[in-house]
This record gives structure tokens, C-alpha cells and sequence, in this order.
């Protein structure tokens, strides 16, 4: 089978295959057309693709009509203005798609063309699926990025430090959200030295907080479906939310850092901190936002932007993973393959429907619209959070989440 693997789009730094995976899919017995530059921002050379026994061509054009499967990074509604007339008939595209953001017209017309496109945000929280699921994967490194950014960011120490001139007392840190992001941004102020405190609209989270290091905030309001039955955390009622901010506002107040991560799949971010909470913040303290791509979690947030509110720094990135490229490739290219090699039977593809991985990930397939995704928004499954991540892959699984084994490992990355 032929695998093909372009050059990301746009200003994206990661590459779908990194050469140790190539070499990897080439041992199998299958050839790989590497777009010439694909992984230089990664850090990988086309002489390293060479090496690892891939064809390295200069014609984009060339990768998507020889390749019988596109790898990509990000694809169809994942970007904004993205053309699937490069997908030629019969072709399989996996990838971060953005299946809450793509069009009923391009999933028409990939059906018309017999596309089977498989999006990875839609993986399901079980067990065999974790070595998958790339938006765990991205949003480890998010809730690590958010927290190295906001220690570079603040005007004061991060660790309690006891020195001939006085005793400097340890930064504090408040974690909104204890899905993979969150749980990531925990562990990395723990070591950085700082006290952490974390908040997570699902009490059961309070063993994982504690767990890694922070010590778990309990506020007064209480939902009974906090979660749905993956795990992720669900949109509530603006009544919830407004005691929430209220009480959320305290915490925030005494925090040097804030980081949120309550992200919502297919919906917008909750708003949890308002601006008199950001206000009253010490100056010089500092908000990073996960949650920025749908919105923010935050009142002041603006994606993608570092605003200066009340002597408060909040930054709203929604592209965390992208700045650690390859760290992220690496891990992405793992979540690829390994679905990859589900779909794959003594060399060619055999795509089983009846999979409950495959069932949940493929938009179409046999000249079909399937959307999965649509059917459990309109069942209200679904609230990204992905925290986890929306298609909240900057921790993007930002959503809060609960798997069958441990949320600290391969994924969320």
C-alpha cells in the first residue's frame, strides 16, 4: 500500500510521519511518499525520509494522487478555507479533521469520491484506543507548555527558596480542570516548586488532582452529570455556571498563575473567570487559557493574544503543541500509525465498520455520510476538555477526561 504524507498547511511546524515511523511502515512492507520540506520545522530533513527508505518528491501533487492513505496533521475543518479537491477517488484520509467545524458540502463531496476519512479527534475514551488518541497526545503538551509559559511570564518565583536575605515563598498556581491538559499543568508546576490548587467540575477528580501533587479546590455546586459516559466533561446550565464564577473568583484572586482548561467538544468554552476576578489578581500575575480556541474560559481572553488587563498578562493560545514540534510529531505520528495499523490486514486495507474505533472516527465511507459526531451531539452526548483538547487538541483535550487506565501516559500527550 502506498502512504503519502504532505506538508502541513499554513503555519503548522508538525509533520503526520516523522522517519522513525516511516522506516517503520516501510519495514511492513509498504512504500511512503514524503512531500519534499514536510518535516523541516519538525526538526526532520528529507535526507532522514531518504534514509528511512521513503520516495521524497518536490510535486505535491504527486503525493496525493500516487498515495493510497494520506497522513495528515490537520485537514478539512481544521482549517480554516481547506479544500478536499485534492483527495482523489477511493482515498483515505486520516487525520486531525475538524469534524465539528467541517461542512455538510465537503463531507458531500468526499462521499461522492468514495473517501473514507477517518478524524482522530472523535477517537473514544477506552483502553485499546489510547495509543490513538492524539488530542490526549497534544493536550499533554499544552497543560506542559501553559505552565513553562506562565512561570517564564511571571514577575516573581516559581519555587520557595530560603536564602541570606529571606525566604521567598512559592508561587501559586490554580488549575481549572483536571482532564489531561490540566492534569499535565498540575504535574509540571508541582516540579517547577510552585503550591498548586485545582478545580474540577467532577468530584471524582479529586483523587487524580491530589494524585500528581495539587491539592483539590471544592466549591458549592454540585452537577450530577458532569460527565458523560467517556468521560468528558458536559456543557451545563447558565445557573450552574454563574455560582461557579462566583465562587471560582476567590480562588482566582489568590492565585499568581491561573490556567484553564474546561474545554467543551463541538461547543463553546465555559466562562468560569470574569474580569473582576482577572482584576484582582495580584499585578504581575498571570492567566494562560487552553480553552481560547472555543472562546475561552476566561472573559478576557482573545485568541491567540497576550492582553494586559489590570496589570494581569492572559494569553489565549490555541496552538500550544505546535510550539514543541518535535516532541508533538513524534508523539502524532505514534497515534497515526497506530490506527493505521488497525485498519490495516495482511498489507491492504480492511476498514470494519463494526470497530467501535472505526465506527466512532470514520465521517464517511462507502460513497456514505456518516458524521458519528452528529449523531451524539443531537443525542446530547457530547458537549473539548478536553478539556482534552472542543476538538481541543491544545489540551485542544483540554476536556476533562476518564479513561479505563491511567490518563498519564502515552496520550494527552
Amino acid at each position: 500500500m502506498i502512504v503519502g504524507v504532505p506538508t502541513a498547511s499554513g503555519n503548522e511546524t508538525r509533520v503526520a510521519v516523522v522517519p522513525s515511523v516511516a522506516e517503520d511502515l516501510v519495514e511492513d512492507g509498504h512504500e511512503v511518499l514524503i512531500e519534499a520540506g514536510a518535516g523541516e520545522t519538525a526538526g526532520f530533513a528529507d535526507e532522514d525520509y531518504d534514509d528511512a527508505g521513503c520516495d521524497v518528491l518536490d510535486d505535491r501533487d504527486a503525493v496525493f494522487d500516487g498515495a493510497d492513505v494520506i497522513l495528515e496533521v490537520e485537514a478539512l475543518g481544521a482549517i480554516e478555507g481547506s479544500d478536499p479537491g485534492g483527495y482523489r477517488e477511493n482515498q483515505t484520509v486520516i487525520g486531525l479533521l475538524g469534524p465539528y467545524d467541517v461542512s455538510d458540502e465537503v463531507l458531500e463531496t468526499l462521499a461522492e469520491r468514495q473517501v473514507s476519512a477517518f478524524a482522530l479527534e472523535l477517537i473514544p475514551r477506552i483502553s485499546r484506543a489510547q495509543s490513538m488518541d492524539a488530542l490526549s497526545s497534544m493536550a499533554n503538551l499544552a497543560g506542559y507548555k501553559a505552565t513553562v509559559l506562565a512561570a517564564s511570564e511571571l514577575d516573581k518565583l516559581v519555587p520557595m527558596q530560603m536564602t541570606a536575605a529571606g525566604t521567598v515563598q512559592p508561587a501559586d498556581v490554580f488549575v481549572i480542570g483536571a482532564g489531561v491538559a490540566g492534569l499535565q499543568a498540575i504535574t509540571t508546576g508541582d516540579r517547577l516548586g510552585a503550591s498548586v490548587r485545582a478545580y474540577d467540575i467532577r468530584p471524582e477528580a479529586a483523587e487524580e488532582i491530589e494524585s500528581v501533587g495539587a491539592d483539590f479546590v471544592e466549591l458549592d455546586v454540585h452537577a450530577e452529570d458532569a460527565a458523560d459516559e467517556e468521560g468528558h466533561a458536559q456543557e451545563m446550565d447558565e445557573a450552574f455556571y454563574r455560582k461557579q464564577r462566583a465562587q471560582l473568583g476567590e480562588e482566582v484572586a489568590e492565585a499568581d498563575v491561573v490556567i484553564t482548561t474546561a474545554a467543551v467538544p463541538g461547543g463553546p468554552a465555559p466562562r468560569l473567570v470574569t474580569e473582576d476576578a482577572v482584576a484582582a489578581m495580584d499585578h504581575g500575575s498571570v492567566v494562560v487559557d487552553l480553552a481560547a480556541d472555543g472562546g475561552g474560559n476566561c472573559d478576557v481572553t482573545q485568541p491567540d493574544e497576550r492582553v494586559e488587563y489590570e496589570g494581569v498578562t492572559v494569553f489565549g493560545p490555541t496552538d500550544l503543541p505546535s510550539t514543541l514540534p518535535r516532541t508533538a510529531s513524534e508523539l502524532y505520528a505514534n497515534n497515526l500509525r497506530n490506527l493505521f495499523e488497525l485498519l490495516v490486514e495482511e498489507g491492504d486495507l480492511a476498514i470494519d465498520i463494526d470497530d467501535e474505533i472505526v465506527d466512532a472516527t470514520l465521517l464517511t465511507h462507502d460513497g456514505t455520510v456518516r458524521a458519528p459526531h452528529e449523531d451524539e451531539t443531537e443525542a446530547g452526548t457530547n458537549d473539548e476538555s478536553s478539556a482534552e483538547q472542543g476538538d481541543d487538541e491544545n489540551g485542544d483535550d483540554t476536556n476533562a477526561e476518564t479513561q479505563d487506565a491511567p490518563t498519564d501516559g502515552g496520550n494527552d500527550v
